[in-house]
């Protein structure tokens, strides 16, 4: 089995554990958390905004995420997994394993995306 295969299993067990718990994710708790936002935008602009993604529509040619168009699903455990697995054949790297505070900051770019996006 490689890394990545094992990385979406656990990912899709953490789904499944927390809907069936009918909690929210991890980010509903960071929305709530001044820090933890900051923390996500800074790691956001580092690591996505400087490179690929934009803080402006059509600014750059990888999609624009403060909008409620998806291409890979926008739950928060679909914007997760995307994050921490990577989007095969697109340069969208898997950055699971890869931040400083792992999967936490994973958490935290996704409370950021949310607390910057219109009600969808």
């Amino acid at each position: 089995m490689t890394v990545t295969f094992l990385r979406v299993v656990v990912v899709g067990m953490l789904v499944i554990l927390v809907a069936g718990c009918g909690g929210g994710s991890p980010a509903d708790e960071y929305l709530q958390d001044p820090a933890a936002l900051r923390r996500g935008k800074s790691v956001f602009v580092g690591t996505c905004g400087a490179y690929c993604h934009s803080f402006s529509a059509g600014a750059r040619d990888a999609p624009y995420l403060f909008d409620c168009t998806w291409i890979h699903g926008g739950s928060d455990q679909e914007v997760f997994a995307t994050i921490a697995n990577g989007v095969p054949t697109t340069r969208m790297i898997s950055f699971g394993g890869k931040l400083p505070e792992g999967d936490a900051d994973i958490w935290r770019v996704v409370a950021f995306l949310k607390s910057r996006r219109p009600d969808c």
